[in-house]
């Protein structure tokens, strides 16, 4: 059974690095074609794919979130982290780690994702 757990950053403030890990269990992050997704919900608003890495270490980015996202992996922890850069409070939102057997690319939806974290909140305030 493979399990995600997210980090716990908590408060940010305005113009700092936000960073995320994911630590995964019951497998190999290089292992079963896996890509491993970061996907965030802001306040009253949908889920947003931010970037993925591979079990290969190729990575994937939203071009929204491109120019300030930097996903990376640890495979001696068998980790996967989210660097954001220069937040700002519009980046208040429930950040969640998600598995995927199989890519499919930039989805919203719930049901697209095989594994989930329970999701870490994440508030950018001074």
């Amino acid at each position: 059974q493979v399990q995600l757990q997210e980090s716990t950053p908590g408060l940010v403030k305005p113009s700092q690095t936000l960073s995320l890990t994911c630590t995964v269990s019951g497998d190999s992050i290089t292992g079963s074609y896996y890509y491993w997704n970061w996907i965030r919900q802001p306040p009253g608003k949908g889920l947003e794919w931010m970037g993925a890495i591979s079990y290969s270490g190729s990575l994937y980015y939203s071009p929204s979130f491109k120019s300030r996202t930097s996903v990376s992996r640890d495979t001696a922890k068998n980790q996967f982290t989210l660097q954001l850069n220069s937040v700002t409070p519009d980046d208040t939102a429930l950040y969640y780690c998600a598995g995927q057997r199989r890519f499919r690319m930039g989805k919203t939806r719930p049901q697209d994702y095989d594994y989930w974290g329970q999701g870490t909140q994440v508030t950018v305030s001074s």
